[in-house]
């Protein structure tokens, strides 16, 4: 990792090799097994969210994704075919396009940058920010965004999302396999409390966030480079959720496979009130056709409007509350046309602060690729190894509730 002095060109490469370098300690990808539903999901080489060979890519840093701001005002007013079949290797009216922000990267680096503010004798000092946290900054990127007003029932920007991420089947992916279920539960509760604290204006509204597409190294039965999880799995997840009175979220990794494919496979489960979605562009690599690992993927805005514009439909359908939507990001080519994704009332889209490193990387990425491009809320995720593996202390709620926008939604891998 380097200094927090090194520039940004430097850095951001350094965030991703980094985040490349560790998964020479992952599994060997799995082969498609359609007959074994417990096979064990393994992730793709070369993975930044799971560790990764030297092979690593020339993209940036962590993307950040644009964040809620809590004060008041931004908004206007307050069955299919079996999961389990191919394992192994994964605009109507009222909607309001996404307002234009400029993509530049001015403002200071790791080591914070100082507040506009007037020079004459006796003003008040000028407050050092680190990046991330400069509320000029956001102002000048287009925050707070504008975004349709919230409609019943919908639990964005009222609570603060705490979730924990992962697949049962690995301890590798993230807390919520590390961790046998009981055990597992009861960390994530004492999180949920330690976000209340630090912000009690927000209540906390506990998560499971299951990846229930993995993608793979290898392409498996199907050639798609990725492993659906079975059904009964999924269920078993999504009890657990209920017990803790938390919401469950399916994370999408396409592989070479299309969301669009993929996606309606899933309505068995997103029908239900308490299931959202999330989709990484990390691991979405049909046009490169790159083996996940290898290369970092992307998602265009029209992806992203394709699978809003699919759970709108579902809000409609069943008469349900919004929708939460996660978009992982931590490159700067991870989503392309931003400004051209469609915000609606029934889905409430949060770009995700993805990548891990040191606490100094992770604003610079926060503030390049969430704050810098706004869509309509933000995320942030902490990792519990990768981002401490070289000595570094983990992101306390105080220190991730000062940047600017407040992310809304908390994960933990």
């Amino acid at each position: 990792m380097k200094h927090p002095h090194t520039p940004r060109n430097r850095a951001s490469s350094v965030l991703l090799l980094s985040a490349l370098a560790a998964l020479s300690f992952c599994l060997p990808a799995c082969k498609d097994k359609s007959s074994n539903a417990q096979q064990q999901p393994t992730p793709a080489a070369g993975s930044a969210k799971y560790g990764a060979s030297s092979s690593a890519t020339k993209a940036g840093p962590a993307a950040p994704a644009s964040a809620l701001p809590t004060t008041p005002g931004t908004a206007a007013t307050a069955p299919p075919a079996s999961a389990g079949t191919a394992p192994t290797a994964d605009k109507g009216a009222g909607f309001a396009p996404h307002s234009s922000a400029s993509r530049g990267q001015d403002g200071a680096k790791g080591k914070g940058s100082k507040a506009k503010g007037p020079a004459a004798a006796g003003a008040p000092p000028k407050i050092k920010y680190n990046a991330g946290e400069d509320p000029d900054f956001a102002a000048r990127k287009g925050w707070p965004v504008k975004y349709p007003a919230p409609l019943p029932g919908s639990i964005l920007p009222q609570k603060r999302i705490v979730a924990y991420y992962g697949n049962p089947l690995s301890k590798r992916m993230g807390a919520l396999g590390e961790y046998e279920k009981d055990d597992m539960l009861q960390r994530l509760k004492r999180e949920a409390t330690r976000w209340q604290a630090a912000d009690p204006a927000h209540p906390v509204q506990p998560a499971l966030h299951l990846i229930a597409v993995v993608a793979q190294g290898e392409p498996g039965k199907a050639g798609m480079y990725r492993m659906v999880m079975p059904d009964a799995l999924i269920n078993k997840v999504y009890g657990w959720a209920k017990e803790a009175n938390a919401i469950l979220f399916i994370d999408i990794q396409t592989g070479h496979d299309n969301i669009r494919t993929l996606l309606p496979r899933f309505e068995w489960l997103l029908k239900n009130p308490d299931v959202h979605l999330g989709i990484d562009p990390e691991f979405n690599l049909i046009k490169s056709k790159a083996k996940p690992g290898s290369k970092i993927g992307t998602y265009d805005a029209e992806d992203i409007n394709f699978a809003s514009g699919y759970l709108r439909d579902l809000v409609k359908k069943y008469n349900l509350p919004p929708k939460v939507f996660i978009v992982h990001r931590f490159t700067r080519k991870g989503v392309t046309n931003y400004r051209n994704i469609v915000l609606r009332p029934e889905v409430q889209i949060v770009m995700n602060m993805d990548g891990w490193g040191a606490p100094w990387l992770k604003r610079d990425s926060y503030k390049d690729y969430i704050v810098s491009e706004p869509v309509e809320l933000t995320g942030f995720k902490l990792f519990y190894h990768n981002d401490t593996k070289k000595g570094d202390p983990l992101l306390t709620p105080a220190d991730v509730l000062k940047l600017h926008p407040k992310p809304i939604y908390i994960q933990y891998q």
